[in-house]
């Protein structure tokens, strides 16, 4: 059996632990936000340096992680199926994203945020799970470069939006762009590659974690899951806080 070939049809609690990780990460990151928004932290707070490098290592955190599952769930051959249930899945949830934003703030709705970036990156993702670890860094490395050395006029219509390469300012309170948000998955396809040839998947495999381990994982089992229920939670206890404050 090749590396990897027997992993995807199961899965790897680390792999989960380090969902729930990101979860944890995301959650305390919106929980500020959430004070902020109702006046019990400063205006501006989460714009703080601190505050913008937990938000932008959360999301590189999550695709680096998408590039690792492509490996993992397609390295040895693509599985449609399972596959394109997964990204119904994920494109129906940024559906909802987007329509739940339009209606309570248009005028910062999320058009492309995470879930956007995560269900169009396991799309382009497939294209490159051949390539060898040196080449996906490189071709990361412009990825993530691109956007932050120039901007081009003729991306500046809505409708290319998606591609961060526009050269209009844009306003949205989850933006994760194409570029230069798609080199995280990059290098998680490269991380997971060089692992598989050191034998590190297999090894985890083997893991027989405990009982406090499953369930630190289970919040990464099930992160779609978590992701869209954490905020209305969040938001809702913090309004409750507000209320009873008066």
């Amino acid at each position: 059996m090749g590396q990897g070939a027997g992993i995807a049809a199961g899965r790897l609690v680390a792999l989960d632990l380090a969902r729930s990780a990101a979860l944890l990460a995301m959650a305390v990151f919106h929980f500020a936000f959430d004070l902020e928004l109702f006046g019990f932290a400063a205006p501006g707070t989460t714009m703080l340096p601190g505050w913008r490098w937990l938000a932008y290592l959360t999301a590189g955190s999550f695709l680096f992680l998408v590039g690792m599952g492509l490996v993992l769930g397609h390295g040895q051959g693509i599985r449609w199926r399972g596959f394109g249930w997964r990204l119904l899945k994920i494109a129906a949830a940024a559906a909802v994203i987007t329509l739940a934003t339009w209606i309570a703030m248009p005028e910062a709705f999320i058009f492309f945020g995470i879930l956007h970036c995560i269900a169009a990156s396991s799309l382009l993702g497939l294209a490159f799970l051949r390539l060898p670890a040196p080449v996906l860094l490189a071709i990361g490395a412009v990825v993530l470069w691109l956007p932050n050395a120039m901007r081009f006029p003729a991306f500046d219509a809505p409708w290319f939006w998606w591609t961060g390469l526009q050269a209009v300012g844009i306003r949205s309170v989850d933006y994760v762009p194409i570029f230069p948000w798609f080199a995280p998955v990059l290098l998680g396809i490269a991380a997971a590659r060089l692992m598989q040839k050191a034998g590190v998947w297999e090894r985890l495999a083997r893991w027989q974690a405990g009982p406090m381990a499953r369930a630190l994982a289970l919040p990464g089992r099930y992160s779609l899951a978590v992701y869209l229920v954490h905020q209305p939670v969040l938001i809702s206890l913090v309004w409750l806080a507000a209320q009873l404050r008066g």
